[in-house]
């Protein structure tokens, strides 16, 4: 079963990532000011990571896939590591959208 792992930036923010089952990282999200913020943004991520529309797949300039998933508003509340083949990415979604919806929330320090 998947989790989300909320921790604390150098700079005071929050940020969260979605950890699969096998413990790996795959969304992680930006900055939040406060951690009710960053309790908002799972939340998000748990309604939107439903829709395979809400995914963007992109491909950065060195040529290695990857995905964000945005809300309803097109605002993009997680991102994806790096990965070397698009079928690769394309399992990275399949993994969030099973993982989200029933993740458990930790916080670490």
């Amino acid at each position: 079963m998947g989790k989300f792992v909320i921790s604390t930036r150098k700079n005071g923010e929050f940020q969260f990532n979605l950890k699969a089952g096998n413990g790996q990282t795959i969304l992680g999200s930006e900055g939040y000011k406060t951690k009710a913020a960053c309790e908002n943004g799972i939340e998000s991520v748990r309604k939107n990571s439903q829709d395979e529309g809400r995914f963007d797949k992109l491909e950065a300039k060195s040529g290695q896939p990857y995905f964000n998933l945005k809300a309803g508003n097109g605002q993009v509340i997680g991102n994806s590591e790096m990965y070397e083949s698009v079928a690769s990415r394309d399992n990275g979604i399949a993994s969030v959208m099973k993982n989200a919806p029933d993740a458990t929330v930790e916080e670490v320090e």
